[in-house]
């Protein structure tokens, strides 16, 4: 099987690197010093202004959006060549629309909702936010106990979500809640879209996390919606959110990719100057053994991530495969971002270098979108013929 990108998506992984270099990675001095003295890792109001002009004269817009909302409806494997460019940079930059929640809505919105939410969202008129963990049912979606109960035309929704991106600038979010609980996951569990401003719909408080990022805790308290806000049929929200689960998780290791190369990179740049006890960096066994184990993963992961990838865009079950490269593309990112910092030594731990924040952003990969531990359970359940 070939995992070689053809020419035109080459020449677009090409456009997105030199994005990165010119206009991402020039920002990251002021990124990390805003981090440094305020506690939170973002871009100002006319730093995403700039560059989301520049993306858009590029073309970098919609890449992977229906062509009849004037995207590119690029593959799979085209975005991770992309996002494999994006993620050597710690500038916090999203090309529009985020590709997770633009895909779950792609397969299920109606004519209404696709000319009510979709086409803005490609258009990057919208931000969106998705509210799936809840307090105790974190990497277990299937044990969601937020409940959305028919009034008449309406459903009323009721319970907290918590480790939500974005909750607070999110012009409308998708909500899972049970609607069945009888049949909780296995055809109880339904999709909504509840807009900014919805009496109900609360975001109760920022919670910080490693590197200034945010997510938040909402509550939805009588949350009335009409019917016509339920994002494909009743009861089968469960597939289509393991779908936009995909997406995410094959996004973040191509991600991890970029990440890896980038730290690599920079220790093959560093090790040869350094001298300590009369011999270069380079000449250690420790840093040789490092650089080629770091070369080695970050071709295998490659190779998996597109694999991953080629699947999907086959329309084939992926879910062992996505797993797979969840687990390896974050502890490989982690490992080799944790070399380089040992490298660089004292000057590694500080705030000037670009690693500590890529170690922060590498950490949370760990946990969010399914912690290792469960999709280490999935594969092995998966192989072992446990799955229920």
């Amino acid at each position: 099987m070939n995992f070689e990108l053809d020419e035109e998506h080459r020449m677009l992984k090409d456009v997105v690197a030199r994005f990165v270099r010119e206009d991402l990675i020039p920002l990251e001095n002021a990124v990390m010093a805003r981090e440094a003295s305020t506690g939170l890792h973002g871009l100002t109001d006319e730093e995403e202004r700039k560059l989301d002009e520049k993306a858009q004269a590029l073309g970098l817009w919609g890449l992977d959006a229906p062509a009849e909302l004037g995207g590119s409806d690029l593959p799979v494997t085209a975005m991770v060549g992309v996002h494999e460019e994006l993620g050597r940079s710690i500038t916090p930059y999203i090309l529009a629309p985020d590709s997770p929640n633009l895909r779950m809505l792609m397969i299920t919105a109606n004519d209404q909702q696709r000319e009510r939410y979709l086409a803005p969202y490609v258009r990057g008129e919208t931000v969106s936010a998705i509210a799936i963990s809840e307090p105790g049912a974190g990497g277990d979606p299937a044990g969601m106990t937020t409940r959305a109960e028919r009034d008449g035309d309406d459903f009323v929704i009721n319970g907290r979500k918590i480790w939500i991106s974005r909750a607070a600038k999110a012009d409308w979010a998708i909500v899972m809640a049970v609607t069945d609980k009888a049949k909780g996951a296995r055809g109880g569990i339904s999709a909504f879209i509840v807009d900014k401003g919805t009496p109900g719909f609360n975001v109760l408080r920022r919670i910080p996390m490693l590197g200034g990022h945010s997510t938040y805790e909402v509550a939805f308290e009588d949350c009335r919606v009409p019917a016509t806000q339920m994002l494909g049929q009743e009861g089968k929200g469960f597939a289509p959110m393991q779908a936009r689960l995909s997406s995410r998780r094959v996004e973040m290791a191509a991600k991890c990719i970029g990440r890896a190369q980038r730290a690599l990179d920079m220790i093959c740049e560093y090790a040869p100057q350094r001298s300590t006890f009369g011999a270069k960096l380079s000449e250690r066994q420790a840093i040789q053994w490092w650089v080629a184990d770091a070369a080695t993963k970050i071709h295998a992961c490659r190779l998996m991530t597109y694999e991953a990838a080629a699947r999907i865009d086959r329309g084939e079950e992926a879910r062992t495969q996505v797993s797979m490269i969840k687990v390896f593309a974050t502890e490989m990112a982690w490992e080799i971002i944790d070399h380089a910092m040992q490298t660089f030594g004292a000057m590694g731990m500080t705030k000037e270098l670009p690693l500590q924040q890529m170690a922060n952003d590498t950490r949370l990969m760990r946990v969010y979108e399914g912690p290792t531990e469960v999709h280490r359970w999935v594969v092995a359940r998966e192989l072992l013929g446990t799955r229920r």
